[in-house]
């Protein structure tokens, strides 16, 4: 779940619980629900408490987890025009009560390079291009005021020193998707840390493949497979199905072999990790950083 009024068709944080516990009923319970919280009532004098009373009913009701998104860094504003930031007091009592339950929170906050960039640094043969040509909205290239992508990653980072006992989980490589070694700062500095591949393996792809496979071998316990894959309202179902199971392919064999294969134009050699790393990547470290889930 995300607490988005970007595109419609918006729906209530209690509109959109109701429907994914209707798919993780029907999925007998294999799909598990991640809730999230309105942030757009920020400013309410009762946020936190009314935020907690609800995340708690979710809790109750089945949700394994809590996510947060890039909303918050990228366009929640105080009166004064300063962004809101991931490590704002006013979401800390939230944070608390996360942790005091045992639940996971996902954070979506900031996102890849190129939204800092404007379109013709980025050129239409980027993967991202399109993304942000149809989306300006989020698109932080020459915004006024707006924080860039390492101030918003630093209050991440301030957000996981805060709270050393929240489990998080940085979608899309915590958006550092273009150099593994800055995970690995995080993952040495925050044992609380841990990130999902959403939407991202291209950028390992792109990176040298040795230090790739070294990273992940040496951080296998971290790193959780994620795909990003929806169905949206106007999507036609068997298309979006189709396209899952390419992406379900490519990243089989850039994790599981060293078949050399072309992806998006780019010639690429599989890492072949050892069979006990792909295992965790794709199964165990789901298991165990959000507990709650079908083992």
């Amino acid at each position: 779940m995300v607490g988005r009024k970007d595109e419609p068709p918006y729906q209530t944080q209690a509109e959109q619980f109701r429907m994914s516990m209707k798919v993780h009923e029907h999925s007998g319970g294999r799909a598990a629900v991640c809730t999230t919280f309105d942030p757009y009532t920020f400013e309410d004098k009762n946020f936190d408490q009314n935020t907690i009373r609800i995340l708690n009913e979710n809790f109750r009701e089945g949700s394994i987890a809590v996510k947060i998104w890039k909303n918050i860094g990228m366009e929640l504003k105080w009166p004064s025009g300063k962004y809101v930031m991931p490590d704002d007091p006013v979401f800390e009592p939230i944070y608390q009560d996360i942790q005091k339950h045992d639940k996971t929170m996902i954070a979506h906050l900031a996102e890849p390079d190129t939204c800092w960039e404007s379109l013709e640094q980025m050129g239409p043969m980027n993967p991202d291009y399109n993304y942000y040509k149809k989306n300006p909205y989020w698109h932080m290239f020459g915004k006024p005021n707006a924080p860039s992508k390492a101030e918003i990653l630093s209050a991440r980072d301030h957000l996981l020193e805060m709270n050393p006992h929240l489990r998080v989980v940085g979608a899309h490589l915590g958006s550092m998707e273009t150099n593994v070694d800055e995970i690995a700062k995080r993952f040495d500095r925050y044992p609380n840390f841990a990130v999902d591949t959403a939407a991202r393996i291209r950028y390992m792809m792109a990176q040298p493949r040795n230090k790739v496979r070294a990273f992940l071998i040496k951080y296998q316990d971290r790193v959780c497979y994620g795909t990003d894959g929806e169905i949206r309202h106007n999507d036609n179902p068997a298309e979006s199905v189709k396209r899952w199971k390419y992406q379900y392919a490519m990243s089989w064999k850039f994790f599981a072999t060293g078949e050399i294969f072309e992806y998006e134009g780019r010639k690429v050699q599989g890492l072949d990790l050892p069979m006990s790393v792909v295992r965790k990547i794709y199964h165990e470290n789901a298991v165990r950083w959000f507990p709650g889930l079908i083992e």
